[in-house]
C-alpha cells in the first residue's frame, strides 16, 4: 500500500500522523504487505524537519490560508491554493497513492481537491470539538471523516455525519516508555523536586510566556520550571531551577513523565499527549478573538469533569496562575483526582482505529473498482 499524508502549518497538523504511520506500518508489515509513503506538506522549514525526521519523504506545494476575514492577502492566498491544487494534481499523478489521509491545516485542501478529481480514495481527521475551515472543506470531497469524541459529531452538518467515525486524538507519546529519571536528567533537576513543564505549543504563547516570566521568583519557589517558549519569543534566561528551551523535539514524554503539572494552551494534539501521560493540567486556551473557540471547548470538556483547570480570558494574572500552579503542587490528592477523571476520556488506540479507517477505506474502493 502507498499512502500520501498531507497537512501542516503547526506541530497540531503533523505529530498526530507520526502515529498513525507508525500503526500502518506495523498492520501491514504482520500481514507482509508493501508499505510506502510520503507527506505533501506547505514547505515550513519546521514541518518539513518534522516529517523527514520521522524518515518520510516530504514533498511542497505551494498553500495559501484559508481566511475568515477580509484581508489584502485573500488574492494572493487564493493564487496560492489554485497553484497548490495543480501541483498536488501533478505530485499525486505521478505517485498514485492507494488512499490520502489528510490531518488538516490549509496546505491539505488542495491534495483532498486533487485526489477527488483523480478519484483517490481520502480520510481527513479532525483533532478538536469544533472543526476548523479546511476540515469543513474537505469532509465534501473526502469518504471519511474521523473525530475526537462522540459529542464532535454533532458539530458537522448532518450531510456529513454518515461518514463521520469517532476514532480519538492519536499521540506520538507512550508513558510505558517515558522515563521521569531521563527526563529529570536532560536539565539536571533532583528527584523528588516538583517539576512544572510549561508548553505553548511548536510556535510559543506570548500570553503564557508573559504570565511565567513576570512570576518566576514565585513559580521557582514551587519546584523547578521548563519552559518551551517558541523559536521566537525565546529569552535566554539564566535562574537558578529556571530551564528554557525553544522548543522540545526530542524527550518529550520524558520530561511530561517527571512533571507534577503541566501549563499549556489547550488544542487537541497538545491534550492527547497531556492524557497519555496521564498529566495534571493548568490550561489557557485561545480565546475567540485569536481562534474559532475551539480550544475554549477542548478546555471546557476537561474542566467539566474534573480533569484541568482553566484559566480562560485576555486579563488573567500571573497571580491567579501561581496560585493554581500551587494548589495542585501542594496537594497530592487533587491532582490524583484529575488523573482519575481525564482516564475515561482517553480513547482506546487512536492510531489504530484511525489506521483501520484508512485501510477499509482503500479496500473498499478497491472492491467497487473491481
Amino acid at each position: 500500500m502507498k499512502v500520501c499524508f498531507t497537512g501542516g502549518g503547526t506541530g497540531g497538523h503533523v505529530f498526530p500522523a507520526f502515529a498513525v504511520d507508525e500503526k500502518l506500518a506495523e498492520i501491514l508489515r504482520v500481514g507482509g504487505d508493501r508499505y510506502e509513503r510520503f507527506w505533501i506538506g506547505s514547505g515550513l522549514e519546521s514541518e518539513r524537519n518534522w516529517v523527514e525526521g520521522a524518515g518520510i519523504a516530504y514533498l511542497e506545494i505551494k498553500s495559501g490560508k484559508l481566511r475568515r476575514y477580509l484581508s489584502w492577502r485573500l488574492f494572493p492566498d487564493l493564487v496560492g491554493v489554485v497553484v497548490g491544487f495543480f501541483q498536488s494534481l501533478a505530485i499525486l499523478t505521478r505517485e498514485r497513492p492507494d488512499i490520502l489521509f489528510s490531518k488538516g491545516g490549509y496546505v491539505s485542501v488542495p491534495p483532498v481537491l486533487a485526489a477527488r478529481i483523480l478519484r483517490i480514495p481520502a480520510v481527513t481527521h479532525e483533532s478538536d470539538a469544533i472543526p476548523g475551515l479546511a476540515t469543513k472543506i474537505n469532509a465534501q470531497f473526502v469518504q471519511a471523516v474521523c473525530v475526537p469524541f462522540a459529542e464532535a459529531i454533532a458539530t458537522f452538518p448532518r450531510k456529513f455525519r454518515g461518514k463521520t467515525v469517532c476514532t480519538g486524538v492519536p499521540s506520538r507519546l507512550n508513558r510505558t516508555r517515558a522515563s521521569a529519571d531521563r527526563g529529570r536528567q536532560v536539565f539536571g533537576i533532583s528527584p523528588g523536586t516538583p517539576v512544572v513543564v510549561v508548553l505553548g505549543g511548536s510556535q510559543g504563547a506570548l500570553q503564557i510566556n508573559n504570565l511565567v516570566w513576570d512570576k518566576l521568583d514565585e513559580l521557582l519557589e514551587l519546584g523547578e520550571v521548563v519552559h518551551q517558549t517558541g523559536e521566537k519569543t525565546f529569552r535566554p534566561i539564566t535562574r537558578a531551577g529556571y530551564h528554557a528551551v525553544p522548543f522540545i523535539a526530542d524527550g518529550l514524554e520524558d520530561i511530561l513523565a517527571a512533571a507534577t503539572v503541566v501549563v499549556s494552551r489547550s488544542g487537541a494534539t497538545a491534550l492527547a499527549d497531556y492524557l497519555e501521560m496521564e498529566l495534571p493540567m493548568v490550561l489557557i486556551p485561545l480565546g475567540n478573538r485569536a481562534s474559532r473557540g475551539d480550544q475554549m471547548e477542548n478546555a471546557r470538556r476537561l474542566k467539566a469533569v474534573g480533569a484541568a483547570e482553566v484559566l480562560e480570558g485576555p486579563e488573567i494574572s500571573g497571580e491567579q496562575l501561581v496560585s493554581v500552579v500551587r494548589n495542585l503542587i501542594s496537594h497530592d490528592i487533587v491532582r490524583s483526582s484529575m488523573v482519575e477523571n481525564m482516564i475515561p476520556l482517553r480513547a482506546e488506540d487512536p492510531a489504530g482505529n484511525i489506521a483501520g479507517v484508512i485501510l477499509q477505506t482503500a479496500e473498499g474502493t478497491k472492491k467497487r473498482r473491481g
